[in-house]
């Protein structure tokens, strides 16, 4: 279920100091999961976690990433800019874009990230830059179905990432021609799988195609990258998967296939952080017509999950986790959009103009995917920090911000 292992004493506090919305971070519930997380892919010598940027772009987590040996899993020139600013690169950045702009491809050949080509195009792209790197990794789409999945990402037949099969086989040729010596393979079929079976397939899947690669052209197969798509529990009755049980059945993968050698890469970004962020927001409007709505001083420009994907997120009021869930309302936003809405006929105690309420699993794919319609502008962020103190890092946005990039 959702994460409640912070007091309601501790976002009240954050609230009282830093105004609403605001966002919170939990860095001791952030450090002790990558912890859990690396020692669950342990048996694997040369296993690294590459953080995905996208998820939570922020200096001060991507610097926590870093301490707990993490790479970073970036896709933009801004992304690769906020590594330089947590002071990552070479092999600690691993780069995956689609439509991949040369420039950008440049700025992380310069890094000497891991590059992750996403189309047989991109070969072209990237020789146009010189001689490839020793390594490279492609991304592959196998078309279809994958594991039962119908989630955010949809079906990978209906994805615009990856190379085919053939592309694959086409495309490492040419790249051997040219001078590479090894490759690795990288896959991302699902969104926020519930499925425990789901990286155990992917590992038996990228295995499968990788090595029947490597015996046609007499190339070395080096890793795989699972990238992320684990899912967590947000909602009360979902339970966070056992990632000591998804490493062993993909251990048991390796084993099978005889590579218990094979490099292992993961970019979890969801898993990572999703239960560790909280929007904080006050009830400051309730309106009764047809349905009863609490109207929120956020909305879906801080957070837009709901909005978009009809996405769950826990809500509870503070002070009243225990109060017995009694009224039916629409918690909403201020937007002039009528999908403005956290919650749509969600039983909770009664609230009341004034309350503080903390809406869960806000650490990924939450601030990050803002925006600005209507004028409202983004909120700040804070790391509620292993010592108990607060640390903004990043404030709130200002009209004079907003009007910054106008030419008048």
């Amino acid at each position: 279920m959702p994460n409640f292992n912070l007091s309601d004493e501790i976002f009240i506090r954050a609230a009282e100091r830093y105004g609403t919305p605001l966002y919170l971070y939990d860095e001791r519930g952030i450090e002790e999961n990558i912890k859990e997380l690396n020692r669950a892919f342990s048996w694997n010598k040369k296993y690294k976690q590459f953080f995905a940027v996208k998820a939570l772009p922020n200096p001060a987590i991507l610097k926590i990433m870093a301490s707990l040996n993490c790479g970073l899993d970036v896709s933009s020139e801004v992304e690769l800019l906020l590594a330089d600013m947590a002071g990552v690169s070479q092999d600690n950045l691993f780069f995956s874009a689609n439509a991949m702009p040369k420039k950008e491809l440049k700025m992380a050949r310069d890094r000497g990230a891991h590059i992750n080509l996403d189309d047989i195009t991109d070969i072209d792209t990237l020789l146009e830059l010189g001689k490839p790197p020793e390594k490279l990794c492609l991304r592959f789409n196998p078309g279809g179905t994958f594991n039962g999945e119908n989630d955010i990402m949809g079906s990978p037949g209906e994805s615009k990432y990856g190379f085919t099969e053939e592309q694959l086989y086409l495309g490492l040729k040419k790249l051997k021609e040219a001078g590479l010596k090894g490759f690795g393979l990288h896959a991302l079929l699902a969104s926020n799988s519930q499925k425990e079976s789901y990286y155990p397939k992917l590992a038996e899947l990228l295995l499968s195609v990788g090595l029947e690669i490597e015996s046609k052209l007499q190339l070395p197969f080096e890793y795989i990258n699972l990238s992320g798509g684990i899912g967590i529990p947000y909602k009360p009755e979902d339970k966070k998967q056992d990632i000591f049980k998804i490493s062993e059945e993909v251990k048991k993968v390796f084993f099978e296939k005889n590579r218990e050698n094979l490099a292992l890469y993961t970019e979890m970004g969801r898993y990572a952080t999703g239960p560790y962020g909280f929007l904080l927001t006050h009830a400051q409007h309730e309106k009764n017509i047809y349905k009863h709505y609490i109207g929120l001083d956020a909305c879906a420009s801080n957070l837009m999950r709901p909005a978009i994907y009809g996405a769950y997120h826990h809500i509870h009021v503070a002070g009243k986790r225990d109060y017995p869930a009694e009224n039916l309302y629409d918690i909403t936003g201020c937007l002039c959009e009528n999908n403005d809405k956290f919650a749509i006929d969600r039983k909770m105690p009664k609230i009341d103009l004034g309350d503080l309420l903390i809406i869960h699993d806000c650490g990924a794919h939450a601030h990050s995917m803002g925006y600005q319609y209507n004028g409202r502008l983004r909120c700040a962020e804070i790391l509620y920090t292993k010592e108990g103190d607060f640390k903004l890092i990043r404030r709130n946005e200002t009209p004079d911000d907003y009007f910054s990039t106008l030419i008048l």
